[in-house]
């Protein structure tokens, strides 16, 4: 369920499973660590500025249709440009900056993996094993994907691969004990892999020293007109999610809830802003800004199945999501205020939304509720998560 036993510990060490299980050697391409330009099979590897003298990488897939970015810092989706129904003309569908600069001073998690735990911890506070941890409080009173410095804040060994899905990059990070707060030693790894069929797949993986909880979730901001061409609210959603955890100031109360008969339900396709005016307004309970919800992924935790459909009738543009986790945070952007984003964009409110497959929020605290799934990961288990993002083109 998402939690795999493995028969030795530390597996992340010096092997990745192909499918993210605990088999297969890394295919390791070239190591672009003399900061040179490497190009190989639709890989183009390049340096994209430092930090503390530390170098970052910007890698480039492009299997011929579809071009992909990401950089090694936060292990981040800088762009992704697919095909539209406008002709040749290939559409940027991801908010994002520029410039390193950008990630570092004022992103608000473009594009990046999240972690060790995404979404919200109530208080910054849980108990584990009999100890007390304190994290820090980055969101109001709450701690919020992975505190101050997560791994969306940190440069990733980062190296290209190639296998028979397609051409990726492959990136791998060791947090260790005390990191944020959190007890024992993390070592996690993603795979970003852009397959010929026009599939940017995220393959995430870690594994723990000492039981702890770990969520992954990568954290792109998209919009499916392109990714300057202002609100999303007219583009259309469906989720294949009959029920989500409603929540009071962000964190669940408890309760799993279905979305029939409510602004929650995209069960059925329905542009994202058409019951905007319906959900709770500043002051009243439940009040989020707009959505920012975890949905309940229909059907079983850890089998990839469709979890949500998104379309923009301007660009013809469709990406299918598939999961294989319990949750699904569906957000509309509600806090983005006016960023200053790629080429001299602007990113108002709504203008961009997240799709973020995950382990509910807060779920270190709900361990007492039998419907609620484990977020703690032990020694000698490989935590597991795949999402997939399918882009096609409708006239």
């Amino acid at each position: 369920m998402g939690i795999l036993r493995c028969p030795s510990a530390w597996v992340l060490a010096g092997i990745l499973a192909t499918a993210l299980g605990c088999i297969g050697e890394a295919e390791w391409i070239r190591d672009p660590g003399d900061g040179g330009v490497a190009v190989t099979d639709g890989i183009v590897v390049e340096p994209w500025g430092e930090i503390d003298g530390e170098a970052v990488q910007r890698y480039t897939l492009d299997n011929g249709s579809m071009r992909v970015r990401i950089i090694d810092y936060g292990a981040t989706v800088t762009e992704c440009l697919v095909p539209s129904k406008n002709g040749d003309e290939l559409v940027d569908v991801v908010l994002g900056f520029d410039d390193l600069e950008g990630y570092m001073e004022r992103s608000p998690y473009f594009g990046c993996i999240v972690g060790r735990c995404a979404n919200r911890i109530a208080n910054g506070k849980f108990e584990l094993g009999g100890s007390t941890y304190t994290l820090a409080t980055n969101n109001g009173p709450h701690h919020l994907h992975g505190g101050d410095k997560g791994f969306d804040k940190r440069i990733w060994e980062s190296r290209p691969i190639s296998s028979e899905k397609g051409i990726g990059v492959e990136m791998r990070l060791i947090s260790l004990p005390g990191d944020e707060g959190y007890p024992g030693e993390v070592r996690a790894a993603v795979r970003y892999i852009l397959t010929p069929d026009q599939q940017l797949r995220v393959e995430m993986a870690a594994e723990a020293g000492v039981s702890t909880p770990v969520n992954l979730a990568h954290h792109s901001y998209w919009n499916l007109a392109g990714h300057g061409s202002g609100s999303c609210l007219d583009q259309e959603l469906q989720l294949q999610c009959s029920k989500y955890t409603p929540a009071q100031d962000l964190i669940p109360t408890g309760e799993i809830a279905a979305v029939s008969g409510t602004p929650m339900d995209f069960t059925k396709s329905r542009a994202i802003g058409s019951q905007l005016d319906q959900l709770p307004k500043p002051g009243e309970p439940f009040y989020a800004g707009g959505y920012d919800h975890n949905y309940v992924i229909d059907g079983e935790w850890g089998v990839l199945r469709l979890a949500a459909k998104a379309s923009s009738a301007k660009t013809g543009i469709v990406m299918n999501v598939y999961a294989d986790q319990p949750g699904l945070q569906f957000y509309s952007g509600n806090f983005l205020d006016n960023v200053s984003g790629k080429g001299g964009a602007t990113y108002p409110q709504y203008g961009g939304f997240c799709l973020e497959s995950q382990i509910w929020p807060d779920a270190i605290n709900r361990r007492d509720l039998k419907d609620w799934p484990n977020v703690v990961l032990n020694p000698g288990e490989l935590y597991t998560h795949t999402m997939v993002h399918e882009f096609s083109v409708v006239d």
